[in-house]
């Protein structure tokens, strides 16, 4: 994510490093690399512009006061506090005041609504604890309805649809009914989508949006569309005044522009960031973590976070248990691969680690890395999985048949799990279990929320 940019603009503070402090000269040519750098990110220029004459203006400011400071940190600091109040400065959570809170979703089509929907349900279930029921208003879309349908059942709650009837105006009041008599707390409308924006488009929207009087109105962006996707916001707003933007694809080809642009272009918040099509690939969009990520200094607290969701307390607590007893077995080893599974894709985890961007840049990380060790934990027999002393030759040698390694590789998987459960066993005695549960749960292991 954002790879391009971030390089470029660490090319800019490196013209600083070897300086003695921050100067007229240094600063301008610095600041205009960061230029070029936001331009070529799709970043508007007038904005670029704005932004590089206060990030000038305010290194020029510091640079006779903050002498201790080697230049080039000064200019990261400086760049970071710009870009964190060009994106909004402030997380801008959900507005669930409402009984029910009526959401709604919209935007162009094949911008990502539908899967946001189900992605929003699964977040407001989970971690805010409330009664969803999603809304299927897209009527013209092939295979729309059920689409939202297949993602309700998958995150675990109701949708309300009505295949025959055409009017999603009718439809999305029909289901803020039915949501009050059934006491939901949430109701979430999907809406249609078109190829671009058009007056038909618009006036259903508007009226859908009069017909039942949002709570929320969120726009879905696929942020890899850049600038053209901060016109299409403003388009969007212009007609039908949303609360907040939703940035999905953050995983593609991302150059950053419309992250960085559409606070200033629309002047309402980015509320939520997807990545992926995962249920569980949907965060809160925090400025600060964001333009820290831009600037390859990772997100080390939405990495923490993203660990502590899958974490169970009383799961931790028997496999704490286990490994005191000295019997984690490769039942425990496959249920802590689900769980970093579940955090996301390994690339953009790493990136969220300090310093790990700039060293995985050039790497391509599988994100079936893990399929080598699942398939050869899979074709163990029940009792094998629970006993890894039984493993004998004989039965390692069908091991290999089964999940399609040589048994080079088998006895390799065998020796480096038996090190580790002997390392878990030791640092479980005396006091290290606490810290060992703890650098566990940081590496998306198993610990307590």
């Amino acid at each position: 994510m954002f790879d391009s940019l971030s390089e470029k603009l660490d090319s800019a503070f490196k013209n600083l490093k070897g300086e003695g402090k921050l100067t007229e000269i240094n600063i301008a040519q610095s600041v205009k690399e960061i230029r070029r750098a936001l331009v070529g990110a799709d970043v508007n220029y007038k904005i670029a512009k704005e932004f590089t004459d206060k990030v000038k203006d305010e290194a020029l400011g510091q640079a006779n006061v903050l002498k201790s400071v080697k230049p080039g940190e000064l200019m990261v600091k400086i760049v970071m506090d710009e870009m964190t109040a060009l994106m909004g400065g402030e997380a801008v959570g959900l507005d669930l005041s409402g009984k029910p809170t009526v959401v709604l979703i919209a935007g162009l089509q094949g911008s990502g609504k539908t899967t946001f929907t189900g992605k929003l349900s699964k977040y407001l279930k989970e971690k805010k604890k409330k009664k969803v029921l999603v809304t299927a208003c897209d009527v013209y879309r092939p295979a729309a309805i059920d689409q939202l349908t297949v993602l309700a059942e998958q995150v675990g709650v109701d949708i309300y649809k009505e295949v025959e009837n055409k009017n999603p105006v009718q439809i999305a009041q029909n289901a803020l009914v039915h949501a009050m008599d059934e006491k939901y707390d949430v109701v979430i409308v999907d809406t249609a989508g078109r190829l671009a924006v058009d007056d038909e488009m618009m006036d259903e929207i508007e009226a859908i949006k009069k017909g039942i009087d949002p709570n929320e109105t969120l726009f879905v962006v696929d942020s890899m569309t850049g600038q053209d996707a901060v016109n299409t916001a403003k388009a969007f707003n212009d007609r039908i005044d949303y609360n907040g933007v939703v940035l999905t694809k953050l995983d593609g080809d991302t150059r950053g522009g419309a992250a960085l642009s559409v606070k200033y272009t629309v002047g309402k918040p980015i509320k939520f960031i997807s990545t992926g099509e995962k249920m569980e690939q949907l965060d809160m969009f925090y400025p600060e973590r964001m333009a820290q990520r831009i600037l390859g200094m990772g997100d080390i607290i939405s990495f923490v976070e993203r660990a502590q969701d899958q974490f169970d307390e009383v799961e931790a607590a028997k496999l704490e248990k286990k490994i005191k007893k000295n019997k984690f077995d490769f039942n425990d080893f496959l249920k802590q691969i689900d769980q970093i599974k579940k955090m996301g894709d390994l690339k953009s985890l790493m990136n969220m680690i300090p310093g790990m961007g700039k060293m995985t840049k050039n790497l391509d990380i599988d994100n079936n890395a893990f399929a080598k060790v699942e398939s050869i934990i899979q074709s163990m027999t029940p009792h094998e999985r629970a006993h890894p002393e039984v493993l004998n030759m004989s039965r390692k040698k069908r091991l290999a048949k089964g999940s399609g390694r040589d048994i080079h590789e088998i006895n390799m998987f065998i020796k480096q799990f038996d090190q580790m459960k002997k390392m878990m066993h030791m640092m479980s005695k005396g006091n290290n279990m606490q810290n060992m549960m703890a650098n566990m749960q940081k590496m998306g292991g198993p610990g307590r929320r």
